[in-house]
């Protein structure tokens, strides 16, 4: 394992069991709904009133009877709202009419919508109450599906004058992209909507202090992105507004910033003068929260009979939901990584992303990258098989050669060092890629009923990227107390990824302080003024990479401190790992603890760590599967996993961020999907409809590491925390398709199911008998 260079018997490396579980596996965390503080006695709780249909006008609004209902303390609509500004869009390109407001007003433009929100003093009396609520509508025409968004007459927001969102336009002078290839293959997929659905719900908790400002707790993924998120809905200065972050369970892209919901809390405790809390129902979360993906996507194809690929197109088609919040930017991620790990000489990409009468889409687990990835894995198995060439080797044959300095791709993305090819022969060897093919062929000359089906994909992904503001960067601050305990601030948010021990890990590592006395602590904005979060797998190589500059940091100033009290140079001075402390280099026990310096002045050191940029990991992945062709179900019985994410400070830690992504990953493959009808009514509004991936439908995954360092960060690292889900969906769902091409099936639209399977297996039966 790769320790760059730093002292023998580094931790950093090794598999340190995480600090974090004893507590979760006894105690358990305490998250908003346990929060017991003084400060929230005698808390309302807020239950909403959300619409039942998916577009009407609202015509009225009766409060009368809930307000007369015992253990109501109050009702809030729209029209009380008259102290915050009006709803803005989420982002400056999107029309200025795609506003996003609190509760609605006027127009109601999915189911789940808060029409207006009921405050209780019981913790259960909520939803009594809330039914006792009454509102009138005239329904609107529904716009499900996100191309028909594209020429509906309906408009979400008539004064746009469009259900367009946000565009990139083809380049027109590029239509002939496609006019030397030999082959073009062509189809149009769908990457579905998924819900986020983390383990625990929505919530917030807030009160007014006497100081004036707004104290607000907020399940999240960046307490500072969160703290901007409600200064802005509710018109505060940013200095208004405290936010804490109690324990998050789960949040996959779906907590970052505040939803309307959890700044109205806010709103309530001020109007009230009293504390508010919420926490919304599962059914609520599957209907309300955000959802992910949710792309058209019109893949193109083209090149030689011989494999190699020479163009490719991409027109994307985002449903954006109801309104325009991040996941109407999704496409110019899935537009920078469209190529892929491949040298492709001509690419074209556009998109336009839509409104529809669906719940808001968000960023989920990948956002964007896993999109641009399932595109381009759908077209070269498309292209193989339209050639008749092993998937595999189309693969080999097209992709981009190894290289250790940054690489400009053909959209713009500075990929910082990737071996592609190594990865694809790596992870085929490791699925023994020649003896499942064998096995297949056996299978299908004997015409069994269970079929195989193998599927390969191959991804680059950007973890870590910055801003407009700049560079990506992240602070931590690290100090050592005379106890001899030290303490680490950060600006990134853990919420399952083991922040607390790798921190640890970095912090003990330079110092020699034993991990058991190192406390980590983030989400507060009193406490860290400045963070990034956690988000876009960037924690380790920026916010990991700053605790590790604090610590070098720390030791330096410790130096120039003992050095003085020594009498000797700084230079002359080591870290003594075994004392934590310092001493003088072939002299030991010579020198002082950090304890020792700390008691005679504060021992602490505030930095920010800045990269020259975002780090692009990389893999392959092979699924093998069995499908019954009389039913159609799918069995995945495989799934080889090689993610690179350079040098791995933790693999046990690593592998659990693998595990997750793959589960994910295949579950999206499977069988995940959330659905509406024609008149925008979700039909997957519980778990019971909305199926999971359980260990039932997953094998133990086969794990295979490889490291390629990057320079960006003296650790090496890249992310790992999204990896598993880009690889795993592709993979899956070329395997499953592989396992029926035989029988004239070229493609089945994920999640691949029993019925579409089956209705997949009989088409293509049907149209060989219409050929014949």
């Amino acid at each position: 394992m790769t320790t760059l260079g730093l002292p023998r018997g580094s931790i950093l490396g090794t598999r340190v069991q995480r600090l974090e579980d004893p507590g979760f596996l006894t105690t358990g965390a305490v998250y908003t709904d346990d929060i017991v503080d003084d400060r929230l006695a005698r808390a309302v709780r807020v239950t909403f009133v959300r619409s039942p249909l998916a577009h009407a006008t609202v015509t009225s609004i009766d409060i009368s009877a809930a307000l007369a209902a015992e253990g109501c303390v109050g009702v809030v609509t729209a029209g009380d709202l008259t102290d915050i500004p009006s709803p803005a869009p989420a982002f400056a390109m999107y029309p200025e009419q795609m506003g996003l407001p609190l509760l609605a007003s006027g127009t109601v433009r999915y189911v789940g919508e808060p029409v207006a929100a009921v405050l209780t003093d019981g913790r259960y009396d909520g939803e009594d109450i809330a039914e006792l609520v009454e509102v009138g509508y005239d329904p609107l025409p529904a716009v499900v599906d996100p191309v028909l968004a594209l020429t509906s007459e309906t408009l979400l927001f008539p004064g746009a004058g469009t259900n367009v969102a946000y565009e990139m336009a083809p380049d027109p002078e590029r239509d002939d992209i496609f006019s030397d290839c030999e082959v073009v293959a062509t189809r149009t997929i769908v990457n579905q909507r998924v819900a986020v659905a983390p383990l625990e719900v929505r919530a917030a908790a807030a009160v007014w202090e006497e100081d004036g400002r707004l104290t607000t707790w907020i399940p999240n993924q960046g307490a500072q992105g969160t703290q901007s998120s409600v200064a802005r809905l509710l018109g505060l200065d940013v200095s208004q507004v405290h936010v804490i972050t109690p324990a998050v369970g789960g949040a996959f892209g779906a907590k970052f910033g505040a939803d309307p919901e959890a700044a109205l809390v806010g709103w309530i405790a001020r109007r009230f003068g009293r504390p508010a809390t919420w926490v919304e129902t599962r059914s609520d979360n599957l209907v309300a929260m955000t959802h992910g993906r949710g792309q058209v996507q019109t893949v193109t194809i083209g090149g030689s009979r011989t494999g190699r690929v020479t163009a490719y197109r991409l027109d994307i088609v985002q449903d954006s939901g109801a309104y325009p919040r991040i996941g109407a930017l999704l496409p110019t991620l899935t537009q920078l990584m469209a190529p892929g790990v491949y040298d492709i000489d001509n690419l074209q990409t556009s998109f336009r992303s839509v409104v529809t009468t669906t719940t808001p889409v968000g960023a989920y687990r990948g956002a964007g990258r896993p999109e641009a990835t399932a595109a381009i894995e759908r077209a070269m198995d498309l292209f193989a098989a339209e050639i008749g060439m092993d998937p595999a080797d189309v693969r080999r044959l097209n992709l981009l050669p190894a290289f250790t300095e940054p690489f400009r791709s053909s959209t713009g993305a500075i990929y910082d060092s990737g071996n592609y090819p190594m990865a694809l022969d790596t992870v085929l060897a490791a699925a023994d890629y020649p003896s499942l093919r064998a096995e297949q062929a056996s299978r299908r000359e004997r015409g069994d009923v269970r079929q195989l089906g193998i599927g390969v994909s191959v991804y680059v992904e950007i973890t870590g990227g910055g801003s407009e503001a700049g560079a990506p960067k992240e602070n931590a601050t690290v100090e050592v107390h005379p106890d001899g305990t030290a303490s680490i601030l950060t600006g990134t948010s853990p919420h399952g990824q083991g922040h607390e021990t790798v921190w640890a890990m970095l912090v003990s590592n330079e110092l020699g302080i034993e991990m058991d006395k190192i406390t980590v602590r983030w989400g507060d904005t009193d406490l860290v003024l400045r963070g990034g979060g956690t988000g876009g797998s960037r924690s380790l190589q920026q916010g990991g990479a700053a605790v590790r500059q604090a610590s070098l940091e720390l030791v330096d100033l410790a130096k120039s401190r003992a050095a003085a009290q020594l009498e000797v140079s700084a230079d002359d001075l080591v870290v003594d790992h075994g004392r934590a402390g310092l001493m003088v280099t072939g002299v030991p026990g010579s020198g002082v603890t950090f304890a020792a310096l700390a008691a005679m002045e504060p021992l602490l050191v505030h930095t920010i760590f800045s990269a020259p940029g975002a780090t692009y990991p990389f893999g392959a992945h092979v699924a093998v599967v069995e499908v019954d062709v009389e039913t159609g179900k799918a069995e995945l019985m495989r799934l080889i996993a090689l993610d690179d994410a350079g040098v791995v400070v933790n693999p046990l830690i690593a592998e659990g961020q693998r595990h997750g992504g793959l589960a994910q990953g295949a579950a999206q493959a499977l069988l995940e999907e959330v659905l509406y009808d024609e008149d925008g009514n979700p039909t997957t509004t519980t778990l019971a409809a909305y199926p999971f991936v359980s260990a039932t439908e997953l094998p133990s995954f086969e794990l295979v590491t490889t490291e390629t360092p990057t320079t960006y960060n003296p650790l090496g690292a890249k992310g790992i925390g999204e990896a598993g889900t880009i690889g795993s969906t592709p993979a899956v769902q070329s395997a499953v398709v592989d396992a029926v091409a035989h029988l004239g099936v070229r493609h089945v639209d994920m999640p691949t199911t029993s019925m579409r399977i089956w209705a997949a297996i009989n088409a293509a039966a049907a149209d060989k008998e219409t050929t014949d």
